[in-house]
């Protein structure tokens, strides 16, 4: 299934997404008896149970049996699927991307980053999905893309093992891990974060595709890793020129591995979601740092006002994005304290 939230007045929504149209759940469950969710929560709270229903909902809409109007895409206010996840991660699973931003600060690959996959929270009250993201003057320090997929939680469950973990993902995503590096780099000089360069704007979208989408893109896991692994291409175009090109299965560390670190000794709950981390080649801060690495001349590019952003994965759609600015001149980066060095 392709599920889509999509808001009209003060509620989000929740349509499936089948030949191109857009059908309110809920109005299609009525139609086929069945009490179809309301709304990506519901859905996701309702675990198993409601899923199972959409499903039948879904098979009753392609069969003919379900006749009730539908929406065109365009006609829609589109949202992020998950509008309100209960918390939101991202994780750091491509090898090519790690090794990479490293080489062109010039240190050594990490040899933890083969021992255990990681994470940080990031603000799951600033997801967004589709259209506008507004910036704040200091963002446009070096504003940047970040282009990743993600999984959504569909069951609560803690101290998960990698080998059952697949089993909790409702779905798949795009996501854009937007980044504001000089914020970030300045905090994470003090060894926490990163905070201020990372809450202003998570990125998801376009829909959540259920993990039955993918089945036929399913390739081993990498050696000595455990957990389902796809095949999907991944893109990043901004305004019309593609800058990035990836590949899921070239994550290192699997879903499954992540989900069970994330897991372990609390609980993850329907709508967590989950990122994987950027893919290589996937932002601006690896670019940038390899073509100044193999030519000091090398145009640095980072995201400006207007600019439309793009990503694409195999089977998870298009996401796009305009960057905006926000008309004000509140920084802060100019409240840093000058700090007088005794002697």
């Amino acid at each position: 299934m392709k599920l889509v939230s999509y808001r009209v007045d003060d509620a989000n929504l929740l349509g499936l997404y089948v030949n191109e149209k857009v059908y309110n759940l809920a109005e299609a469950g009525k139609a086929l008896g069945k009490t179809g969710s309301s709304s990506m929560k519901a859905l996701l709270d309702g675990e198993e149970k409601t899923m199972e229903t959409a499903r039948e909902i879904e098979a009753g809409i392609k069969s003919g049996k379900i006749d009730i109007p539908f929406f065109s895409w365009s006609a829609l206010h589109i949202v992020a699927p998950v509008p309100q996840p209960t918390s939101c991660r991202d994780g750091y699973a491509f090898r090519q991307h790690v090794e990479a931003a490293r080489r062109n600060r010039k240190v050594e690959m990490i040899p933890e980053f083969d021992e255990y996959p990681i994470f940080y929270f990031t603000n799951h009250n600033a997801i967004q999905g589709p259209g506008d993201i507004w910036c704040m003057p200091d963002h446009f320090r070096q504003l940047d893309f970040e282009l990743e997929a993600a999984v959504v939680i569909g069951k609560k469950g803690r101290n998960i093992r990698a080998s059952e973990a697949d089993q909790y993902i409702a779905g798949y995503l795009i996501m854009n891990d937007m980044s504001a590096r000089l914020l970030q780099m300045e905090e994470m000089k003090l060894n926490l974060g990163p905070a201020k360069g990372k809450d202003f704007s998570t990125v998801i979208g376009p829909y959540l595709v259920t993990p039955d989408e993918l089945e036929a893109f399913k390739v081993p896991a990498k050696e000595g890793h455990t957990g389902n692994r796809y095949n999907l291409t991944m893109k990043c175009w901004v305004n019309g020129v593609q800058v990035s090109e990836g590949n899921l299965a070239q994550m290192d560390w699997t879903f499954a591995e992540i989900i069970e670190r994330c897991a372990y000794g609390v609980d993850i709950l329907p709508g967590d979601v989950i990122g994987s981390g950027t893919v290589g080649t996937g932002c601006f801060l690896e670019l940038n740092g390899t073509g100044k690495l193999n030519d000091p001349d090398y145009p640095v590019q980072w995201l400006q006002e207007g600019d439309v952003v793009e990503m694409t994965i195999d089977g998870l759609g298009c996401l796009s994005n305009t960057i905006r600015k926000t008309e004000s001149n509140f920084s802060i980066l100019d409240l840093k304290k000058k700090v007088q060095k005794a002697g």
